[in-house]
């Protein structure tokens, strides 16, 4: 451990930058010993900073040598200049000046993939969020907008294609016959949205024409072997590039847009600024390959960096504390535009399923943070599931309380207020405000208040007045720092259901609906629908239309008619989740007494009717039959007991199959696709309906469940089938599980990304073994502990393993402390989001508990960087 620990930055201390810099010129002299670097920064003093004898202070990295340094052209002597602590500090400067700084820097040696680095055998580029530094000596903070034009020299032999961010607009050689290219971005960007790519390339090409009948050139990047499977993403990014012009109004401004795929990214994408750099599992598609789940998501991911074009890089974020501003805002379009693309119901449960999971548990966690932060150490370590998810959710909010005319008016000027500035989350809500004319100033709690509101809906009827009353209730629990809360503004979408599950047609503030959005702003609040003739079924919380915690006392008969009836998509995949959890609850306390497990299932009779209405959407139907996962009950859980939740799972998942075994087999077969892959919302909602009932049914007595599982695998056209049946036989322990596994990686060892899925698939086997298997697969040559999405895929995939993770004698927790360790000083970013599972100690039963936190003490025993420091610490406190 360090004796000087990294001290926390604040938002309250923000500070306009003292000086600015109006243009940067940068040059690269590519090499493979060394880079030399050529910055020449036009500079000038802030007129907004008011300290006209300001030192100018440049960040740097470590891993940054400084060559020379120059001002107007003058060398300057090491004594008119400081180099402490990664800074460059020069004391006397000009009002106005040209600051020329040569580094020499090692992108082959750069294991942290932050600022220039080599993947393969190609040079890219990862500045997000303060990578630029590691380049060269700059104000590397997101409120310094510069207009770059960057010259990049090489060997055009070893590095033919050569890009960086806007229009490329000079090519040459030099006298030793390395060539030159010059690309300039007319649009002021900060330094994290700098990018760079050289290296032996082939290019997928397309035109895109926009709204107001200007030709776009489209480019993706990959090296030669991958070319093949570029064509989804580039349907994808022009289905993007339509949407964004239709729904927002936002035309491209460049003359070209690029992507490129990249093995080796901490990442999943980055949005530099005409040319986006993709992790290669983020962009790569084709079906022999790739599963439904993939294409939707490289469908997802594009869209993404292609929406920050506005929404994070025309205006960006004032300081990091406002991360939520562009990340937020642009998961909300992209989650828009999938549900768009395809089932909005789908999508929605799909994503709120993954934030209850994993964002309700950072929540509740020692990580806890507001979607605007007060503080940090590793900014890094702020790219959370609070910051995109949560902050995803609150613009959805706005969107609720304004409706989709006012929303898009307050967009509009969003965007046209603040085109090339770097702003606040208060711009973002005011520009919504002015434009709607709806006071949000209660509802920007939401941006600096931590934690997951729990609401408490209590109902009571009055059959003499026909009056129905729901009385509801905010808390909201303490996180760290934050013991206090106040009220937030929440919107309640409610309908009302009669006993027969048919929608009651309910008075409201003087207005007759089927669905009303109740406006919660105090701690307790009685709202009143009138001229109900029976006490109604209230569908609470329609669309999850805000991120808390629900608690209404719902009968299992409730539930069941909900599940059944309810209009809203999404709250009858919900009451079908709450059934399943109230079972499961009863299952889990078993489990943990040491009892023999026994229910009498309401699931069989839900599933039973679902699966006979061949009417409903089977991706809707596949929704509700999954379980809650283990991650979801142990969120939910006081004390967690991962083996007893384990077993719950697997006994009531057995129950069900058993009782309705036929039903599985008649779904599965039902759903057999015979025609061409194609990855259309209707096939893949097939096959996601086909593959739940597969695995329920290999779970029951029927041994011809087993055959189908074997028949599928071998016989199987696609990824999405093959991996399906093989996930489907390790979880089932098949007895051809271990054969199947040895055909998959020997039919796909030379396709990485389908590596990956193998490596995932074998480190997450149950059994005694579990431990030694997936240190094996450390030493398999299909691993490297280089390249973070192996790293994820047998550290992820042994997280799954609940015999191998959780052994009781915590030998799980030290390997993965260890591995912690090690990447610790190789790449930090990776290492602390690996802390993780490491972080939820105190929720664990008491001797697991003691086991996990023994081991973040060996962790925080160690010199650590700041991204694990902070992660540690904050746990162990």
């Amino acid at each position: 451990m360090k004796e000087s620990q990294p001290s926390a930055i604040y938002l309250k201390d923000y500070k306009v930058p003292p000086f600015l810099i109006d243009k940067t010129e940068l040059t690269f002299d590519l090499d493979e010993a060394t880079t030399v670097v050529t910055s020449r920064l036009h500079m000038r003093r802030n007129p907004l900073d008011g300290k006209s004898t300001a030192p100018l202070v440049l960040d740097g990295g470590e891993d940054v040598k400084l060559i020379g340094i120059a001002m107007d052209g003058y060398a300057l002597p090491p004594e008119e200049y400081q180099l402490i602590d990664d800074k460059l500090i020069i004391t006397a400067t000009a009002d106005t000046f040209i600051l020329t700084c040569e580094t020499l820097i090692e992108p082959q040696n750069n294991t942290r993939l932050e600022g220039l680095y080599r993947s393969s055998s190609m040079f890219c580029t990862q500045c997000e969020a303060e990578g630029f530094r590691h380049i060269t000596y700059y104000l590397d903070r997101p409120d310094v907008m510069s207009i770059f034009t960057t010259t990049i020299i090489a060997d055009e032999s070893r590095y033919p294609v050569m890009l960086s961010n806007g229009n490329e607009i000079e090519r040459g050689k030099t006298d030793e016959g390395k060539t030159v290219v010059v690309w300039h971005d007319p649009f002021p960007k900060p330094a994290y949205l700098f990018a760079l790519v050289a290296g032996d390339l082939a290019v997928k090409n397309d035109i895109f024409t926009t709204q107001s009948k200007r030709d776009v050139k489209l480019q993706i990047f990959t090296e030669s072997h991958n070319i093949d499977k570029v064509d989804y993403a580039m349907e994808a990014l022009k289905r993007s590039m339509r949407w964004d012009e239709e729904t927002y109004g936002r035309e491209y401004d460049l003359d070209i847009f690029m992507i490129v795929a990249v093995d080796d990214f901490n990442m999943g994408a980055m949005e530099n600024k005409g040319l986006n750099i993709f992790n290669s599992s983020c962009l790569l598609a084709s079906p022999k390959t790739t599963t439904d789940d993939t294409f939707l998501r490289v469908e997802a991911i594009v869209a993404h960096e292609y929406f920050h074009n506005w929404s994070g890089n025309r205006v960006t974020c004032r300081d990091w504390f406002q991360l939520s501003l562009k990340e937020g805002f642009t998961v909300f379009r992209d989650q828009t535009f999938s549900a768009d693309m395809h089932s909005a119901t789908v999508k929605r449960v799909e994503d709120v399923s993954f934030l209850k999971t994993a964002q309700f548990a950072e929540d509740a966690g020692p990580m806890a943070h507001p979607v605007r932060p007060a503080s940090f150490i590793e900014i890094s370590n702020f790219y959370t599931l609070t910051i995109y998810e949560k902050g995803a959710e609150i613009v959805r909010m706005i969107h609720t309380l304004l409706g989709a005319e006012l929303f898009r008016k307050g967009s509009d000027l969003y965007f046209e207020r603040h085109d090339g500035q770097a702003v606040t989350c208060d711009d973002f809500v005011a520009a919504m405000q002015d434009a709607s004319g709806i006071d949000l100033t209660l509802f920007k709690r939401w941006y600096s208040q931590a934690g997951t509101p729990i609401v408490s809906v209590t109902d009571e009827y009055f059959p003499a007045e026909n009056r129905y009353t729901l009385t509801v209730k905010q808390e909201t629990p303490a996180t760290p720092g934050q013991p206090t809360k106040l009220p937030l503004h929440i919107p309640i979408r409610v309908g009302l259901l009669n006993e027969q599950g048919e929608e009651i047609q309910a008075q409201y503030n003087g207005e007759v609906a089927n669905d009303v959005t109740l406006l919660l702003t105090e701690s307790e609040q009685t709202f009143v629908f009138n001229n109900i003739n029976s006490k109604p079924v209230p569908s609470l919380l329609r669309s999850f239309s805000a991120p808390v915690k629900l608690r209404y006392g719902y009968t299992t008969e409730q539930l069941l008619l909900l599940m059944s009836s309810d209009t809203d998509g999404f709250n009858r995949w919900s009451a079908a989740q709450q059934l399943a959890v109230n079972e499961l609850t009863q299952l889990i306390e078993q489990a943990s007494q040491g009892q023999a497990l026994s229910i009498d299932s309401q699931l069989v009779t839900g599933f039973k009717a679902l699966l006979e209405d061949e009417s409903l959407d089977p991706a809707m139907v596949a929704l509700i039959l999954a379980l809650p996962s283990q991650a979801y009950l142990s969120e939910l859980a006081d004390t967690i007991d991962p083996h007893a939740i384990k077993k719950a799972r697997h006994f009531l998942k057995v129950t069900i199959a058993n009782a309705l075994s036929g039903h599985f087999a008649q779904a599965y077969l039902n759903n057999i696709i015979t025609s061409e892959y194609q990855a259309t919302a209707q096939d893949i909602a097939r096959r996601s309906l086909k593959s739940i009932a597969l695995s329920y049914w290999s779970e029951s007595s029927d041994t011809k469940a087993q055959d189908a599982i074997y028949e599928q695998f071998t016989t199987a056209d696609n990824m999405t089938d093959q991996s399906s049946a093989l996930s489907i036989a390790v979880q089932s322990n098949h007895d051809k599980a271990a054969a199947m596994l040895h055909a998959f990686y020997e039919q796909w060892k030379d396709e990485p990304l389908v590596v990956n899925k193998w490596l995932m698939l074998s480190a997450s086997q149950e059994g005694d073994d579990a431990l030694s298997l997936v240190q094996s697969l450390m030493e398999h040559p299909s691993f490297d502990l280089k390249n973070p999405n192996k790293v994820r895929s047998v550290l992820g995939g042994f997280g799954q393993s609940i015999s191998g993770f959780h052994k009781e004698d915590g030998s799980g927790y030290r390997f993965l402390a260890d591995q912690i360790i090690v990447l610790n000083k190789r790449n930090p970013q990776l290492a602390s989001r690996l802390c993780t599972p490491l972080t939820r100690w105190k929720k664990l039963k008491p001797d697991l508990s003691l086991k996990m936190k023994t081991e973040l003490e060996r962790i925080m025993a160690q010199d650590l960087s700041k991204d694990v420091y902070e992660v540690v610490s904050k746990s162990l406190a």
